[in-house]
């Protein structure tokens, strides 16, 4: 059977043999076991799953998070020959149903689907015909509350053990401690231990913590230091379009990238860059999962996240061709600050909540003992605004209710345009006196989208401006102007979450908030923030360790090449002064002095950072804003 293995690898993937865990984990589930892997970003999770689905009867049935992740992950398996297929929610059900009749009459090795699939009814009906080889749930650690991206809908997974209850499951992470590891396997209900572990230790990546006031003259000083590709992560959507732009002005190719994006702009900016036309992504977390880019030279954060979890996944994005490469932190003293707050964010006080969960009965008119199943579209701008709340804590406040089963909240899903032909086709050929852009634009609809004379098909706007050449807003126009001409019934794309009374309105009096809805968890994040304060703020410990330590692995030796360990064997006491006295020099003028003047001082950046912070805690200078001086 071993060989059989090696000859798909190799077959398909081109590789000779296996690495880390991975044959182990195969021959695991292969032998109809449960099975945990943990295995770092770039550790070839998705071999494990790919490999074995080939060698064993009826279809693999793959739950992942991101319609991004499955799009690509079944696109380069078709390349490769594989019959691979995904269900998500821009496709039409017609073309689900379909999609799954095929999968249970043998025409597909492995599916992708969403976890809230796992509760269509539809589904659920077309998966008990099929022969399902083995479940793999990716991102598993998302099924944990304990874990650092917890998702309500993982919840429902086991669920669907009561229809196979003899075939395997594989769940997979890159990132998990002891504790999510014990509570993957229970929520996933194993019926035994059985977890394979690679070690998390990237000994070609050099993490840096820069401490830095100027995070933007820093992100462009150390750009134009390490050569190739990068990542940039920021906190907010407004961020990496602000960042993007300055590293553009300082003459460093770069683009953005947000999960508000559309479609077609995502996947055109993602492939500029993993063509390398754009050597900088900078993005939002939506960005870098399930996206194989090996050579990625340098990953860079300017704002802290929020769990050592999501710091580690991130910045192994760095690296992955085993060759040396950098994941940096920037950070200041706003940071500490800054991460206490969102706590305060996303655990906002109880009576905020119930004051969220009046306000919403007001705003749709629901009385008390009423709105049982009724949904209604959320606009949550106009909601902050009409009663006086931030959008980040309302938004927090909102998931709480759902997660407390009293609303089901679905924030900010994208509705896209549908479009549907109301002529017949002999009476559109007929038609005269259109403009050539608005026949360019019914060209491209009929040649690339079908079924729209008898149905509403779901339509790109930014694909169609592609292939007619021209811009977005245009086509838009166009659009509204053929809906108005009577030709198609246009529906525009919208973006906006939805709210739905998941049982009958209470008065706010009597909410109740269980510890493992609010307390356990905000004591989890507190936890989480406090680690990652810790890890940037430790100055004495070798990066590689605190992470390893984090996630209860030891690792005896320090790494050597974090600033930690660059600092420790390459910097005397003599070098020490010698730095103190040229940041001193520089402010003896007794003036203000732009904090990116001491990156032009012949230090390495460790010397810098460690004698720069020696000065501010002796307070023998000070920075205010931007700005460094000598105290009066």
């Amino acid at each position: 059977m071993k060989s059989s293995f090696r000859e798909l690898l190799k077959q398909y993937w081109g590789f000779d043999d296996f690495r880390g865990v991975q044959a182990e984990i195969i021959e695991s589930i292969t032998s109809g076991h449960d099975t945990l892997g943990l295995m770092p970003t770039g550790g070839g999770k998705s071999i494990t799953f790919q490999v074995p689905a080939l060698a064993m009867e009826g279809v693999c049935v793959v739950i992942t998070p991101l319609i991004a992740l499955m799009n690509d992950q079944v696109q380069n398996l078709r390349k490769r020959g594989i019959r691979a297929a995904a269900i998500h929610s821009d496709m039409q059900q017609s073309d689900i149903v379909r999609l799954m009749e095929n999968a249970i009459f043998g025409g597909v090795k492995l599916l992708y689907v969403s976890p809230e699939r796992l509760s269509s009814p539809l589904f659920r009906t077309k998966l008990r015909h099929m022969k399902v080889s083995f479940f793999c749930v990716d991102e598993a650690h998302c099924i944990s509350q304990w874990g650092y991206d917890f998702r309500p809908s993982y919840l429902d997974i086991a669920d669907i053990r009561s229809d196979f209850p003899d075939t395997p499951m594989l769940a997979l992470t890159a990132t998990a401690t002891p504790d999510v590891v014990e509570d993957i396997q229970k929520q996933l209900r194993f019926k035994e231990q059985r977890v394979f572990k690679m070690s998390f230790e990237r000994k070609n990546l050099s993490y840096i913590v820069r401490y830095t006031m100027d995070k933007a003259d820093q992100l462009i000083h150390i750009l134009k230091n390490v050569e190739g590709s990068a990542i940039v992560y920021a906190r907010s959507r407004q961020r990496t379009k602000d960042f993007a732009e300055i590293l553009t002005n300082a003459g460093i190719s770069a683009t953005f990238f947000h999960a508000g994006l559309e479609t077609a702009e995502k996947n055109q900016r993602q492939n500029d860059w993993q063509q390398d036309r754009v050597r900088v992504m900078v993005a939002t977390n939506a960005f870098g999962m399930g996206i194989d880019k090996p050579d990625v030279r340098v990953v860079i954060h300017i704002d802290c996240p929020s769990s050592i979890e999501a710091y580690f996944q991130e910045a192994g994005r760095a690296g992955r061709d085993g060759q040396k490469a950098y994941a940096v932190l920037l950070c200041n003293r706003n940071d500490a600050r800054k991460l206490q707050k969102r706590i305060r964010d996303t655990f906002p006080e109880k009576d905020y909540i119930r004051r969220i969960y009046d306000c919403l009965a007001y705003f749709y008119e629901v009385g008390v003992g009423s709105g049982y199943n009724k949904t209604f579209e959320f606009p949550l701008e106009r909601f902050c605004k009409t009663y006086g709340f931030f959008p980040i804590q309302a938004d927090a406040a909102l998931k709480i209710l759902d997660h407390a089963g009293y609303i089901e909240y679905i924030g900010e899903q994208e509705s896209q345009a549908r479009v549907m032909f109301i002529l017949e086709r002999d009476e559109l050929y007929r038609l005269k006196g259109n403009t050539p852009e608005e026949d360019s634009v019914i060209i491209s609809l009929l040649r690339n989208y079908s079924g729209l004379f008898n149905d509403y098909a779901y339509i790109d706007e930014s694909q169609i401006a592609q292939l007619t050449g021209l811009s977005k807003p245009v086509v838009y126009g166009i659009l509204k102007d053929l809906s108005h001409k009577r030709i198609i019934s246009f529906i525009p794309r919208k973006q906006i979450p939805y709210i739905r009374y998941t049982q009958r309105r209470e008065d706010s009096c009597y909410l109740q908030f269980p510890p493992e809805v609010y307390d356990q968890l905000r004591a989890q994040l507190e936890k989480r923030i406090e680690a990652m304060t810790q890890y940037f703020m430790t100055n004495n410990q070798c990066r590689s360790r605190q992470l390893l330590r984090y996630f209860g692995e030891e690792q005896r030796d320090d790494c050597g090449q974090c600033d930690v360990c660059l600092e420790r064997k390459g910097i005397s006491r003599d070098e020490e002064r010698k730095a103190e006295n040229c940041i001193l020099d520089l402010l003896k003028d007794g003036k203000p002095h732009e904090l990116k003047e001491l990156n032009d001082l012949p230090l390495p950046f460790p010397l810098l950072d460690k004698v720069l912070r020696y000065l501010l805690n002796e307070e023998d200078v000070i920075t205010e804003g931007l700005n460094i001086y000598l105290p009066k």
